[in-house]
């Protein structure tokens, strides 16, 4: 099967062969995303409408939705010109009216002419203890009453498209959904409850009761694992993909991470030891490693990975490091200095900065197979750049990189491991759905000798007691980080709040004593500056966020955060994990605005309690949902029209173990199941994993 099964041809189809559906609704529907039938299916419904026949109005539950039959009395016309048209009609208990605005009275009289029996639908309110119905939803006679669904479901609708036309496209591209053979593990499928697709669809555009707009609902808890189940299939993929290129067993000696092992004054953590022996083993195997390392700020990420680097260079190979920016990488260059020296191992880096000759003598170095371990920005990727023998490709800071960079960092070596390491705890949830394809190590203790990090809340009255602070702590020879707070706007107005600090603290603290890193100076006077900081010449750093990743101070021990309740969860955690890193007891101070929302306090409270990465990541998904977790526009994250990621964790994992079963038994997808897996990532329009399929 090379192109899409013709059983899905009618869902594929344009919308305006739907029936009622014409040129200019098919238009305003685009806005909702709905450019097929196909994209109709998956709209469900988000509530309903109880129009359950009732004898009367009286006794109902009002202001509220009731349909019931009448005798259509006198019809009264507005006294005034805009004024309502009011019709009086009785129902098996008593009076009420109908009340219409703009009305055209010789339609009405038409449709409700006066002694005729009608059956009426739509919202009753009181007003001045008279029950008034404005503008029905439905005025029909007894016989065509039937048409009123018991319970109408609600559809989310745009401009230009009404409840009813979209009611009645729904249905129609629900007439279409063919039966289609079963993509479902039939242990699971019976286990859950769940029905045929087909009878899925209908079902969940079909609600009875508010009950089947549950998430729960067995209708709609089918169609979620469809998507989930499609996206994981996805995954395992490009998984196997990755793992059918031909891997390298690297195998490493020992000789040369004994002697970093040597060199530390700490013992390794079992997190750690773990997560080394997790990626020796992946590398000794023949298939390509793709690993995700997981773990919280400070948890030892960097040793972990030079430890994989080693492995890579006592197999006779080399290993390079990749970071986002060039700050990062000179970090990790400043990192593993101290470790490659231990190692005896050559390191070098290579970034957008490397010009003419310099440039030629490191890639010739890097092609002579000389320099041994490689840090760098993504400029390792351009095309002059070629390895001697590369072994093992790491990359910092996932998030910015989607399955598509993964398979292709995984070309530039021959048959190169590949290990991603990510400083952000994420949810399970969130790890499932973006790094499916990958296998998962977590760092989740911290190395012996972190302190704990005292967090206080502060609010900016008291400014000049945190100034005062300061003062002390940097008399007894201890340095700080004060950040600036992010102002949306513009970065000209983040500048002039940093400068502006870093004058008054100036003026407070003394000349000298206090330095200054924004975005945008230039990246040599960033580095110089951090340098002093580094090297102790500056007691305070005044910046905007630009020191949230990875730069390392171990003298550093307070961290002061300007307008704190501006930042995300994530960020704030990010930015307290630069203290604490010495022998100083360390405090990272929130400075707050008052008043603070829920939201601004139930954050800054969280960061006040806990320390643990993985908790702050559960209630910041909470807090934001998973788009706004890691920036939508370069998360990576598949939208899912019926699924939500969030609150079906344990339905996507089901779905990836049940993908990567699948994929295991029937790695081609020729089986009957095989088949019917094919046909519905031609359903939920995954072409990724169709170009894996018919390549592989």
């Amino acid at each position: 099967m090379t192109g899409r099964p013709e059983a899905l041809y009618p869902l594929f189809a344009g919308l305006d062969t739907l029936e009622g559906v014409g040129p200019k609704t098919a238009k305003a529907l685009q806005s909702l995303e709905i450019g097929k039938p196909r994209d109709l299916l998956f709209t469900l419904p988000y509530s309903g409408v109880d129009r359950r026949r009732r004898r009367t109005v009286q006794g109902a539950d009002l202001p509220g939705v009731v349909t019931v039959e009448v005798t259509v009395g006198r019809h009264q016309a507005p006294a005034r010109p805009g004024g309502p048209y009011r019709v009086t009609v009785e129902d098996a208990a008593t009076t009420f009216q109908l009340v219409f605005f703009h009305a055209r009275g010789d339609y009405l009289k038409r449709v409700l002419p006066t002694g005729a029996r009608r059956v009426v639908s739509g919202r009753v309110e009181l007003f001045d203890g008279l029950a008034q119905m404005v503008h029905p939803d439905h005025m029909l006679p007894p016989e065509d009453a039937d048409e009123i669904p018991a319970f109408e479901p609600v559809y989310p609708l745009t401009a230009g498209v009404s409840q009813r036309v979209m009611a009645k496209a729904a249905q129609a591209a629900v007439a279409r959904a063919p039966d289609l053979p079963e993509w479902i593990d039939p242990v699971q499928k019976a286990q859950a409850g769940w029905p045929d697709w087909q009878a899925a669809v209908a079902a969940a555009h079909a609600p009875r009761d508010a009950g089947d707009l549950a998430a729960t609902d067995p209708a709609r808890e089918r169609l979620a694992y469809d998507e989930f189940m499609a996206h994981q299939l996805t995954l395992a993929l490009a998984r196997a993909t990755l793992r059918r290129a031909k891997g390298r067993p690297t195998v490493g000696t020992g000789a040369l991470q004994a002697k970093v092992l040597e060199a530390l004054p700490y013992e390794l953590t079992g997190a750690q030891r773990r997560a080394i022996a997790q990626i020796a083993q992946d590398m000794a195997h023949e298939t390509r490693m793709n690993r995700l390392l997981q773990g919280d700020v400070g948890a030892g990420k960097t040793l972990v990975a030079f430890k994989a680097l080693l492995i890579a260079v006592e197999a006779g190979g080399q290993g390079v490091m990749m970071a986002p920016t060039e700050i990062l990488a000179r970090q990790h260059l400043e990192g593993l200095r101290p470790l490659a020296r231990a190692a005896g191992v050559r390191l070098d880096i290579l970034t957008g900065r490397d010009k003419g000759g310099e440039r030629r003598a490191k890639l010739a170095a890097l092609a002579g197979g000389e320099i041994q371990i490689l840090v760098g920005t993504h400029a390792v990727f351009q095309r002059d750049v070629v390895f001697h023998d590369l072994r093992l490709a790491i990359v910092d800071e996932q998030h910015r990189f989607g399955v598509r960079q993964r398979l292709e960092l995984g070309r530039k070596g021959d048959g190169a491991d590949v290990l991603v390491m990510t400083a952000t705890p994420i949810p399970r949830s969130l790890a499932l759905a973006q790094y499916g394809d990958m296998d998962v190590s977590v760092l989740d203790e911290k190395p012996p000798g972190r302190k704990p990090i005292t967090t206080a809340l502060v609010s900016e009255g008291r400014m000049d007691e945190v100034v005062d602070h300061l003062r002390r702590a940097v008399a007894e020879g201890r340095q700080a980080y004060w950040v600036c707070p992010l102002v949306e706007e513009s970065e000209s107005v983040d500048l002039s709040s940093a400068v502006e600090r870093f004058k008054r603290l100036r003026a407070a603290l003394g000349e000298g004593v206090v330095g200054l890193v924004h975005g945008q100076m230039p990246p040599e006077d960033k580095d110089a500056a951090m340098a002093r900081f580094q090297r102790g010449e500056t007691s305070v750093l005044v910046s905007t966020t630009v020191i949230e990743v990875g730069v390392d101070v171990p003298n550093a021990s307070i961290m002061v955060i300007e307008r704190a309740e501006s930042f995300g969860l994530a960020q704030l955690h990010q930015l307290r994990g630069r203290v604490g890193r010495g022998a100083a007891a360390s405090t990272c101070l929130l400075m707050y605005r008052a008043p603070l929302s829920e939201a601004g306090s139930r954050r800054l409270q969280t960061l006040r309690e806990t320390e643990d990465g993985f908790r702050i990541a559960e209630v910041d998904l909470e807090m934001r949902g998973a788009g706004d977790l890691i920036g939508t526009a370069q998360s990576g994250l598949p939208r899912f029209r019926v699924g939500d990621m969030e609150n079906q964790a344990a339905l996507m994992s089901v779905a990836q173990s049940d993908a990567r079963k699948l994929m295991g038994e029937d790695p081609e997808l020729t089986s009957e199941r095989g088949q019917a897996a094919r046909i519905l990532l031609w359903l939920m329009e995954q072409d990724q994993a169709i170009r894996l399929i018919s390549v592989g």
